[in-house]
């Protein structure tokens, strides 16, 4: 051999090496009787800085269009995405509410100090009626967390009998009497809130006793039944788990909660900034996101030992990027900003909880209005969109569609030796028989090509949205609040029977089939 033609040859591996590197193959097959449950879409409002005061609920004063005090440009945004569920009113704060507080004439409701976050005194102007008020508006289902860590049996029987009932007792004449002669029918009760932790301190099998005792005397009412939610496991509490689905009986409870944070740096202490990191610390950020496929997977399996028929619901009812807060803000109000990262997490934990779809029935993320990884960020009048929010946007096609299985076969993003998967992704098939899939490209420096086979699925067109910037760090701002929006996608053909996608670095793309 030549010496010319022996560096050609090496050439050409060397191109076929580097072109095999960002190439992914994708299989998706229409061999499932599973469902993606819009639950998963749920989002979380707590009592906690302003997600909930100068959030939903503005100043009679503020020149924005209200409903009451309801802000109506917020609800707007978020019918538009398609919210199936709210989650009320925590979190931590949950188990200091008492509901009683909450109800009757403005002017005469005690007020509280918050002390889970800030300290603040609250006027409790925003209580039950007003939580179902704006559930209404939304066009979702609201799903309250009941106080099991400093209330009682009683207090939690009587609020959904106040909500729920359409008797002569006393309490239901009550709520009559506040405005609503209709029951509200509220299906979806949390038996308490990190049980394990500021609900209380509880052991799993002291919870357990206790989620007994009071899911015996949360009734029932006419054309109401409840679903149930158990406080399940922090994490990786593995044993929390299996405690408690050996010891509750499945018919007792519709689900069990998790809840799990995605920490940038894995420090609780030291969160890191959600506005100024490296690709290093971007990189561990993906790898502490991806954890949730683990917990996921390792908390249904335990699931299944007591629950082989999938009775009782995994909700994730607690998820999201957790930052440190943004400078010169309260410590205790959770405020941080939402960068094309957070985005990315979103769309890969979406992927996630579609693709568990059989055990993962609903999901919050945390939280819906300036707080944690919000959806929408507020200043007063003003009002802006984050790019988590249109990942829910892109996403809602989901929701309550036909899940589809994917084989993936990806190349790995690698950073300092670490390595992971590149690309992630789900499908589903809605009920006009339209495709959709949904894919993640966390590496930051390269496109990948993405060959995908479609199994027994007919279809002749593509489409498709795209939400990426030129920097994970990007965010939107009150200055500039539109710098990351949905655009259309064309970097999908048709060929032959196949699907060729080149995902753009560090992007998610939806994709529409017909």
């Amino acid at each position: 051999m030549n010496l010319k033609k022996y560096f050609f040859l090496i050439f050409i591996a060397l191109n076929i090496t580097c072109y095999a590197q960002n190439m992914a193959s994708l299989s998706i097959s229409n061999n499932s009787n599973q469902t993606i449950s819009k639950y998963i879409y749920g989002q979380f409002a707590e009592h906690l800085g302003h997600g909930i005061y100068g959030g939903f609920w503005v100043d009679k004063s503020m020149s924005v269009a209200k409903q009451d005090r309801i802000r109506l440009d917020v609800v707007k945004a978020l019918k538009e995405i398609k919210i199936p569920s709210l989650r009320w009113p925590g979190g931590c704060f949950a188990d200091e509410y008492h509901w009683r507080d909450g109800i009757g004439p403005t002017a005469q409701r005690p007020r509280m100090v918050n002390t889970n976050w800030g300290g603040v005194t609250e006027d409790n102007s925003f209580g039950t009626h007003e939580f179902l008020e704006l559930c209404s508006l939304l066009g979702c289902e609201p799903y309250i967390a009941a106080n099991v860590g400093s209330g009682t049996v009683e207090e939690m029987s009587k609020w959904i009998e106040y909500v729920n009932s359409n008797s002569t007792s006393t309490v239901v004449q009550l709520r009559k009497q506040n405005g609503h002669p209709e029951p509200y029918k509220v299906t979806f009760w949390g038996i308490g809130n990190e049980s394990w932790g500021c609900g209380g301190n509880m052991t799993p099998e002291f919870y357990s006793d206790q989620f007994k005792k009071y899911a015996s005397f949360a009734k029932n009412y006419p054309s109401v039944p409840l679903k149930k939610i158990a406080s399940g496991p922090n994490a990786d509490d593995y044993n929390w788990t299996e405690v408690v689905m050996k010891n509750i009986p499945n018919w007792m409870m519709w689900g069990i909660s998790l809840h799990y944070y995605t920490i940038p740096t894995g420090n609780w202490s030291h969160k890191g900034s959600a506005t100024s990191f490296s690709e290093n610390e971007y990189f561990e950020t993906m790898v502490n996101c991806l954890k949730m496929e683990e917990l996921v997977t390792k908390h249904s399996a335990i699931m299944d030992k007591y629950d082989p028929n999938k009775h009782v619901a995994l909700v994730v009812d607690e998820w999201g990027v957790w930052t440190d807060v943004e400078p010169g803000t309260n410590p205790g109000f959770l405020y941080q900003q939402n960068s094309l990262r957070d985005a990315l997490i979103a769309a890969t934990t979406l992927n996630i909880f579609n693709n568990h779809c059989h055990r993962v029935k609903a999901a919050a993320l945390a939280q819906t209005i300036n707080v944690l990884q919000s959806l929408i960020l507020t200043d007063k009048d003003k009002m802006l969109l984050t790019p988590t929010y249109y990942i829910f946007d892109m996403y809602k096609v989901h929701q309550d569609a036909k899940y589809l299985p994917i084989k993936l076969s990806s190349p790995d993003y690698e950073v300092d030796g670490k390595k992971i998967s590149a690309i992630n992704v789900s499908a589903s098939q809605d009920a006009s028989g339209k495709i959709h899939i949904s894919l993640v490209n966390l590496d930051v420096h390269n496109n990948i090509t993405i060959s995908t086979s479609l199994k027994d699925i007919q279809w002749k067109t593509v489409n498709g949205q795209i939400l990426t910037s030129a920097n994970i760090t990007d965010i939107n701002t009150f200055q500039q609040p539109d710098k990351l929006h949905l655009e259309s996608f064309k970097g999908a053909k048709k060929d032959g029977d196949n699907l060729m996608v080149v995902m753009p670095a560090k992007s998610a793309v939806t994709l529409e089939l017909e």
